[in-house]
């Protein structure tokens, strides 16, 4: 079985790693981190639209392109690679295939204006610190209406459709919310990655329709994980090559920092981290693309993998880059501040854990 990309797969990799070099440079980042009054590039979102990322797995009947999920998972790895300031994977990952996979017909008709790129999604489950949990959940449906506050909400800011997890006549289960309602409030939170939007969003008396069953939040949980494990080593690849090039040229007692074997332990070890991290990565997209039963834990795995390969990365690229790359002006930083961010997006790395043991201990039941 063959878990690697096909050739038209590397085309499409390479066409979008020369986009993104053209329209995504480390400027864009810096651009949207220094200015607080921004919650993504819009220039760099309308491009991506016009180029059809946003459409590209939606069905053609609703202005996609019908492309697979594999296809997408590279889109995810080139954008991980260049730290895009867009509402992408809120997007394209969570709404648009929470509509594809459990929406009414009246409620896909929404992929259309996702295509078009009128509509930036969020989904919001946290209610403040620590794991979300049905037991905590507070948000709650009355008569058609949402009350209650989300908190942090990635991409909250920029998004005018929103997933939102509240209980509902004794069931907990997502919902869809116009979050340009009045009866909407939203505000910036502050972040450690202030180049990924994340917001904390009341709502109060807000018109809603639920969307799918109660399990729906955990299947499109597992989907968003392989795609976002692609973003992150995307982004883990990057710090290895920045090291690596860095740990090259930079020279000290006469010779390059490369050949001491403290720096080659450190890239050894990140280039470990990160093919393990590609594996089950690619397990994960296999999974996903086929339908398969075993996604919940390949996604697991993936999530997992993704997460410490790119902290690791980020952390020891900076360590590589010595006195440097403490620096504000070095770029690792931004790498080290989006590994963080992006493993608290969809929980955080010990509650895929238990999610992987979970996924695992029910496949070995099924298999006595």
């Amino acid at each position: 079985m063959n878990f690697d990309f096909s050739e038209d797969q590397e085309h499409l990799r390479n066409e979008a790693r020369r986009f993104l070099e053209a329209r995504c440079g480390i400027g864009v980042v810096r651009g949207v981190l220094d200015d607080g009054a921004r919650s993504h590039d819009a220039d760099l979102w309308a491009a991506l639209v016009e180029q059809g990322w946003t459409a590209l797995t939606l069905p053609e009947e609703h202005g996609g392109l019908g492309m697979g999920r594999t296809d997408l998972c590279v889109l995810a790895e080139e954008l991980g690679r260049v730290l895009a300031p867009v509402p992408f994977a809120s997007t394209v990952y969570l709404l648009a295939e929470a509509l594809m996979m459990a929406g009414t017909a009246a409620q896909r008709e929404r992929l259309k204006d996702i295509a078009a790129g009128r509509c930036i999604g969020c989904i919001a489950i946290a209610e403040g610190p620590g794991e979300p949990s049905p037991a905590r959940l507070a948000a709650e449906v009355r008569g058609g209406r949402l009350h209650g506050v989300k908190l942090p909400v990635v991409d909250g800011n920029a998004a005018t459709l929103a997933l939102v997890l509240a209980r509902n006549g004794g069931q907990v289960r997502l919902h869809l919310a116009d979050l340009t309602d009045p009866s909407v409030t939203r505000a910036p939170v502050d972040t450690l990655d202030p180049a990924r939007d994340l917001a904390r969003i009341a709502f109060d008396g807000t018109p809603c329709e639920p969307i799918g069953d109660e399990g729906l939040v955990d299947r499109l949980l597992d989907r968003a994980a392989v795609l976002i494990a692609f973003e992150q080593i995307g982004g883990a690849d990057r710090c290895l090559e920045t090291s690596v090039e860095f740990a090259k040229m930079r020279y000290a007692f006469g010779r390059p920092i490369g050949s001491q074997q403290a720096i080659k332990h450190k890239l050894a070890d990140m280039y470990v981290n990160n093919q393990i991290a590609r594996s089950n990565a690619y397990y994960g997209a296999w999974a996903l693309e086929s339908g398969s039963d075993e996604l919940p834990s390949a996604a697991a795995a993936a999530r997992v993998a993704a997460c410490h390969a790119y902290w690791y990365a980020a952390r020891e690229g900076i360590q590589t880059h010595g006195g440097i790359g403490f620096t504000w002006e070095a770029d690792q930083h931004l790498h080290y501040r989006r590994a963080l961010q992006l493993d608290m997006t969809i929980g955080s790395p010990r509650a895929w854990r238990d999610r992987l043991f979970s996924a695992l201990e029910a496949q070995a039941d099924e298999e006595l």
